[in-house]
């Protein structure tokens, strides 16, 4: 699998795909889990990501499952310095009810949190899982410019973040001699939901094309969350959720069909190839509950759209 730089400064680099470990230890299980990150590694894959809250919501859950079972794959299977790891903050349950927020206390906490649940001294990504507007961005900034300083942290990014908080919260950074954040992680997928819709999901930010042409021309590195649609590419007859229910799915869905007609491949595979060679170039997290259903993405990794079916995929709006 191809490598690509995410930080010059620190030669960090991310494999085409990326593999989401939200559900491990809690809807997918230890074994499972091993069994998917023995065989995404084989694969040529480096880079994995979780989060300190993964999976708090889920029955039974109470958040840092993921990191735990991963860490445990980590200290069973070795090759650390082989991996670039991923995890976030902000997120998790805070004590008034809601999102635990920004502040540089909840920072480093649920940084060394994560550290000891990954065993390991650092992470090579850390995001700011979700935007803080109750907390001062300097606070925030400083916080994470700290951990990277002190060696624990690589390289930052933003999850989650509108277009222009991102460009302010980078130029503050920039102007303080702060390390600022080179990753972006959001919400995006072939499929769009309709203009103008709040996401049922908490939290949850797509990304629109104000976004994407500040990653272009930033040039930071896009990763995305949910870009299978929790299955609805490969199951034909699962329903989507209500908020992509417009006309631009109807004619998106029937070039999809076309295009992986025409190249013999399945419509997940045509959707991971159109984001890995879009403009700009976007890192999939791929989020998967068996080995069978990593391959099918894997062989995604290496297919390559043809310009004119490229077209017939983005000018179906």
């Amino acid at each position: 699998m191809q490598q690509r730089i995410l930080d010059e400064a620190t030669d960090t680099r991310v494999s085409t795909l990326c593999l989401g470990a939200m559900p491990f230890g809690t809807t997918v299980d230890e074994g499972t889990a091993f069994a998917i990150l023995d065989r995404f590694v084989e694969a040529g894959g480096t880079t994995i990501d979780t989060a300190n809250c993964y999976s708090f919501w889920v029955p039974g859950g109470e958040g840092g499952e993921s990191e735990a079972v991963l860490g445990r794959w980590l200290a069973e299977r070795g090759g650390r310095d082989r991996l670039t790891i991923a995890s976030k903050v902000g997120s998790g349950p805070g004590p008034d009810g809601g999102a635990e927020g920004l502040a540089p206390a909840v920072i480093r906490t649920q940084l060394e949190g994560s550290l000891r649940r990954l065993g390991t001294d650092h992470l090579d990504l850390y995001y700011a899982h979700r935007e803080d507007r109750a907390t001062p961005d300097e606070e925030t900034l400083a916080a994470f410019h700290e951990a990277v300083a002190d060696g624990r942290v690589r390289t930052l990014g933003a999850s989650n973040h509108a277009a222009w908080r991102l460009a302010e919260t980078r130029s503050l950074a920039e102007r303080r001699g702060w390390t600022p954040y080179a990753a972006v992680q959001q919400r995006y997928s072939y499929l769009r939901p309709r203009p103008n819709t709040s996401l049922p999901e908490g939290g949850h930010v797509h990304a629109g094309d104000e976004l994407l042409d500040y990653v272009r021309s930033h040039r930071l590195t896009m990763f995305a969350y949910s870009t299978l649609l929790w299955g609805a590419y490969g199951r034909p007859g699962k329903p989507l959720p209500e908020h992509y229910d417009h006309p631009g799915t109807d004619r998106r869905l029937r070039a999809l069909s076309k295009v992986s007609e025409e190249l013999g491949v399945t419509p997940i595979q045509v959707v991971l190839a159109w984001l890995i060679g879009g403009e700009p170039p976007v890192v999939p997290i791929i989020g998967v509950s068996s080995v069978a259903q990593l391959d099918e993405c894997l062989a995604a990794a290496d297919l390559e759209l043809p310009g004119e079916l490229r077209r017939t995929l983005d000018e179906a709006v």
